[in-house]
């Protein structure tokens, strides 16, 4: 009932980006809502986290104006709370949608309007992640996201994360713009452990992270498994997506149970809606289906993640009272 990794661009409708096309004035390879599922949602014979990453392309081209950005935001708002969630952090990147000169403060503005409406319109509560990117050359950019983070922090914006091929370009190359983070007071977010090893989480827990993005590589290495179950850092799981990416090879070696026995602090996500075919409900059910798990147990996982939520100690506590009430005829 609580999703704290979803990114905005990998959970579009396909029906919206017929709309935000249309509003933006940009052409699409498709006319019609089946042709565009098809272009947004990856494959059967994915091979690897870069292809599945091709599928943002079309997404991004639509959400390149403040319009569109607010529309977005609070579409997938109400579209969480009819799924029957209580809470949903959604994350994007402002640098990916400054392509038709919006600066990030304009991006960050136009995502938080649309936060507000969806909260206004659906009832819940929900918050923004700011990501920054890997990649060549675009520290700047980096920066300018942090920057907004910062104005926004507590006004829908809720923390700052690394997102993209960490396999290319590796979390240690992003010491400095972290060390900016942390000096802000800003609540961090680490993609690691997803395509490459459990040295990336290392990186991401010395950065200062509060929560990891994916981490199913710590299964490699037993001292990191006890270090993230004593520090109670939440893993931010995407059971489906991690399949897709390859970076499970299998659900039989998939380390949800192992995590959880080891005491570590595990929660369910759906990382990109579209993109790989799911809802929250459908990864819970995969999960009692795959490694038969009983409600009890996927219960608590849902609670974690009220734990690990960037909220307040109130708003904690209700989104607690609400999954003891509901989650069992949610589920």
């Amino acid at each position: 009932m609580i999703d704290l990794h979803l990114h905005l661009d990998g959970s579009l409708a396909p029906k919206d980006v017929l709309t935000y096309a249309s509003l933006s004035g940009v052409p699409l390879p498709a006319e019609t809502e089946e042709g565009i599922r098809k272009l947004l949602m990856v494959q059967p014979d994915c091979r690897n986290l870069g292809e599945y990453l091709e599928k943002f392309d079309l997404p991004l081209r639509v959400l390149q104006t403040e319009e569109t950005l607010e529309m977005s935001v609070c579409g997938l708002v109400k579209r969480l709370a009819r799924q029957g969630l209580c809470y949903a952090e959604i994350r994007f990147a402002p640098q990916l949608h400054t392509e038709r000169g919006l600066s990030q403060r304009e991006v960050t503005q136009a995502a938080v309007n649309g936060l507000r409406k969806g909260i206004k319109e659906s009832g819940m509560l929900s918050r923004l992640i700011l990501c920054c990117m890997r990649g060549r050359d675009n520290d700047t950019a980096n920066r300018e996201t942090v920057r907004a983070a910062g104005e926004f922090l507590g006004k829908g914006v809720c923390a700052v994360d690394l997102a993209g091929n960490e396999a290319a370009y590796p979390t240690s190359d992003f010491e400095e713009l972290f060390l900016e983070v942390r000096h802000q007071g800003i609540p961090m977010i680490l993609h690691a452990g997803e395509a490459a090893g459990a040295e990336s989480i290392r990186s991401a827990l010395d950065f200062g992270a509060a929560r990891i993005g994916h981490g199913i590589y710590a299964i490699d290495d037993p001292a990191l498994m006890e270090e993230l179950a004593e520090r109670k850092v939440v893993l931010e799981l995407c059971f489906s997506s991690n399949l897709q990416t390859k970076a499970a090879a299998s659900p039989e070696t998939y380390p949800l149970v192992l995590f959880h026995e080891r005491g570590l602090c595990t929660t369910v996500n759906t990382d990109n809606m579209t993109v790989s075919d799911t809802t929250l409900q459908k990864e819970y059910q995969l999960l009692q289906k795959y490694f038969s798990l009983d409600e009890t147990t996927l219960e608590t996982m849902a609670l974690n993640a009220a734990e690990g939520a960037f909220v307040s100690d109130k708003e904690r506590e209700i989104l607690k009272s609400k999954i003891n009430r509901d989650f069992a005829g949610w589920l």
